[in-house]
């Protein structure tokens, strides 16, 4: 029998897909030191962001057939490595985009109306407390007319986009990859009339003039994307989310930034020190954070398990 290593773990009905399939699937975790003493008893490996899969592994396994990923990104795995030497690498790409765009809007709107300071201050009993927070957190922004920047026409970048064209916002965009992107406005499956919507593309210096909200869709990469020369051409106090991965805009310009009021809010899911990230950025009044939960629902999981397994049969079988 085939064993398949859920080493990060895998939804139940991704699992139950696989033993059905014929496979044994361990969900024990074992640790990224021992990988490669144990590794080599698996046909396969399922991992998201914590084991890594590099080419030292790679080669002191060759057992191993299939390398999936939970999820987008694959930085932590060797991937033209893995496949020049013959293995089969596959992620799920699709399966947790709307999860990652809603979480970018849930960061937005607890910035535009403070959701994020002032559930810490509300006193836990009738105060007067309650009346100064009211007149200090009444300069709320509504979304609908502002301008929101999409930096990355992907997947999850286009789901973004089309939240914001239903709560009325308009939506430029830009991606190297991409001239114009059609969409359709999200609403309920169950409606018949759909509105589509084409996007044009612009420059990021132009992105950066227009927004009022920019989120960012790119693979994480040596350097920043919005550094200190890009966020000091930005709409001043524009709103800026990072859902994609630390590091993809500077840490320390975001900071002084944030200080100046050239940014008027950060919402960050993901930080480049992951799991220590710097505790100046954390407890910053102006940054909504999240432990890295973009794709953290119960249907994306499900959906990621299922995609899962059926390209892991499809490789093995």
């Amino acid at each position: 029998m085939m064993k398949i290593l859920a080493n990060d773990g895998i939804h139940p009905t991704g699992q139950k897909m696989l033993e059905e399939a014929g496979f044994q699937v361990d969900l024990e975790r074992i640790p990224q030191d021992e990988l490669a003493d144990k590794l080599n008893e698996y046909d396969a490996i399922i991992v998201r962001s914590a084991t890594k899969v590099r080419q030292e592994l790679i080669d002191q396994c060759p057992n191993l057939k299939v390398i999936a990923r939970g999820g987008v990104g694959m930085d932590n795995i060797d991937v033209e490595y893995a496949r020049n030497k013959g293995l089969t690498v596959v992620n799920t790409p699709a399966a947790s985009s709307r999860s990652v765009a809603e979480l970018v809007f849930g960061h937005v709107l607890s910035l535009v109306r403070s959701v994020h300071l002032s559930n810490r201050e509300m006193p836990r009993s009738g105060s007067t407390e309650f009346k100064k927070l009211k007149k200090a957190y009444s300069g709320g922004i509504e979304l609908r007319g502002k301008t929101f920047g999409v930096v990355g026409l992907g997947r999850i970048g286009r789901e973004a986009a089309q939240i914001a064209l239903g709560m009325g916002m308009k939506v430029v965009g830009t991606d190297p990859m991409v001239e114009e992107v059609t969409l359709e406005v999200a609403l309920h499956p169950s409606y018949d009339q759909k509105l589509s919507v084409t996007i044009p593309t612009v420059s990021l210096e132009e992105l950066l003039r227009e927004a009022d909200v920019i989120t960012l869709h790119v693979p994480g990469g040596k350097q920043a994307v919005l550094g200190e020369s890009e966020l000091a051409k930005a709409k001043k106090g524009v709103i800026l989310v990072n859902a994609a991965r630390g590091g993809v805009i500077d840490e320390d310009a975001l900071l002084d930034a944030l200080e100046s009021g050239q940014v008027g809010g950060a919402g960050l899911d993901v930080f480049v020190n992951e799991p220590s990230p710097r505790a100046d950025l954390l407890n910053h009044p102006r940054v909504s954070d999240t432990p890295h939960i973009g794709a953290s629902t119960g249907q994306a999981q499900e959906n990621i398990g299922i995609e899962l397994a059926n390209q892991i049969i499809a490789a093995l079988k």
